[in-house]
């Protein structure tokens, strides 16, 4: 049967995304200053933080980054600001989007930004190369890490890509990739023919490439919402092999909230994190527990997607987060088996030189932000947590 060939050009959300993507770009240049404004002048965060609650005598301003546009992956922060969570704590954040050309740890690190959402084996190759970059807060307990491919591929095992053509998104999100790859005895530069992966699923639908990397909340969502041209009806999870990287041993540590050492270090600094993570705890909180109002905040913050893949993608990311695992006290919390856990593959990988000091991450602040934001009513475990079916919809409309 010939392989269904693809039109070159690309679908709604993928135009829309590489739009957004290279506006994302020109925040690279642009700085901000963690200050404390007084409320007759809050800076310029916006939003429902530009009011803060009357109980603040002054307004600290910061700004965090992102490691991606806006979406449901980031629900949380931007929940946090909408909802006053941020403003509660007599915060202005401003929350800036990332792009290809946008790398958190690095704004971070040259401080341009208080606070930075980001991977952890990324991060720790940043702080390996000397950024001044500690972990504050763990906020996704769980991987999402695929390889997908077609099922009339014969890619089952990571060992199956050898000779193939694999898509890579580079930029620091192959790091996983490659450790997994090390692991299966293979070289991804050397045993396979790597292609550039845009961030959509386009050169695997066209069968341009043989695998391709994809989230659960994001990529996998995008093959699912395609339309097969011999049936007119959307793809099934059938018509693809998944490589769940997780499965396999390779689970590594996803999104995180970093600040830079010598920050913390300064005057209230310390405060003025833990007042941001119980904020933001609460904002993650309410995206569990207000599913729909959340998936609106996403769509009103300026995501280029549509309401039904970030629909698919906020239950995905609150699967990554709630129940928060045996073992963890609740959102935010660090698992050490899991750090170690990560922290070995990469450098097995050969993605770190090796593992980082012991201060490469704290806890103390988040378990204080935990605290506080508990004591308010914020369950901060969510054992009663059950994720929700979502009805996947054509190019995620």
């Amino acid at each position: 049967m010939t392989p269904p060939v693809f039109s070159p050009t690309p679908p709604p959300w993928s135009r829309r995304l590489l739009a957004t993507a290279a506006g994302a770009a020109l925040l690279a240049a642009a700085g901000c200053a963690g200050q404390s404004a007084d409320l007759a002048t809050p800076g310029g965060g916006g939003g429902d933080d530009a009011s803060a609650a009357e109980h603040c005598e002054s307004v600290d301003e910061v700004t965090v980054v992102l490691q991606w546009v806006a979406q449901s992956q980031f629900a949380g922060y931007y929940a946090a600001k909408d909802e006053g969570f941020y403003s509660e704590e007599c915060l202005d954040v401003t929350i800036k989007e990332g792009g290809v050309n946008v790398v958190p740890q690095q704004l971070l690190s040259s401080g341009n930004a208080e606070f930075a959402v980001s991977h952890v084996t990324k991060s720790m190759a940043s702080r390996a190369e000397g950024a001044d970059i500690v972990n504050i807060a763990q906020i996704f307990q769980r991987g999402a890490y695929l390889q997908v491919s077609w099922a009339d591929s014969g890619i089952e095992t990571l060992s199956d890509l050898e000779g193939k053509r694999v898509g890579s998104w580079g930029f620091g999100n192959d790091l996983t990739l490659r450790a997994a790859m090390h692991g299966a005895g293979l070289d991804l530069d050397e045993d396979t023919t790597v292609v550039q992966q845009p961030f959509d699923m386009s050169l695997l639908l066209n069968r341009e490439i043989d695998a391709a990397q994809a989230k659960t909340y994001n990529e996998y969502a995008q093959l699912l919402e395609a339309t097969n041209p011999e049936t007119g009806e959307l793809y099934q999870p059938s018509d693809f092999n998944v490589i769940d990287l997780q499965e396999l041993g390779y689970f590594t540590l996803e999104d995180s909230v970093y600040a830079r050492g010598a920050w913390l270090a300064e005057g209230d600094n310390e405060d003025i994190a833990q007042r941001f993570l119980k904020a933001t705890f609460q904002g993650w909180g309410f995206c569990r527990d207000s599913f729909e109002e959340c998936v609106d905040i996403v769509l009103d913050n300026g995501t280029t997607l549509g309401r039904g893949h970030m629909t698919w993608q906020l239950n995905e990311v609150n699967k990554l987060i709630w129940p928060s695992p045996e073992g963890v006290e609740g959102i935010g919390d660090m698992d050490p088996d899991a750090w170690e856990q990560t922290i070995e593959t990469a450098v097995e990988g050969e993605v770190l030189p090796e593992a980082p000091g012991e201060d490469a991450y704290r806890t103390d602040l988040s378990e204080a932000a935990r605290q506080a934001a508990a004591e308010e009513g914020l369950d901060v475990v969510g054992a009663d947590f059950d994720a929700r079916e979502v009805e996947v919809t054509p190019g995620g409309e």
